[in-house]
């Protein structure tokens, strides 16, 4: 059921969530102070693609 619900995410909108959180992880990354920010956006984009089946801590 996970990897159904993977594909399903990917294919409605979870492609496009990543793309976006890569894309504000990257502006975030240009200064100093917001470095730590948009790390945790490349973290988020990595959990918003196959998200059904992982546990967040």
């Amino acid at each position: 059921m996970n990897f159904l619900g993977n594909i399903l995410w990917l294919v409605l909108g979870g492609l496009l969530i990543a793309l976006i959180y890569y894309f504000v992880g990257l502006l975030m990354c240009i200064t100093i102070i917001g470095i730590p920010w948009g790390m945790q956006h490349f973290k988020m984009a990595i959990g918003s693609i196959f998200p059904f089946g992982k546990k967040i801590q």
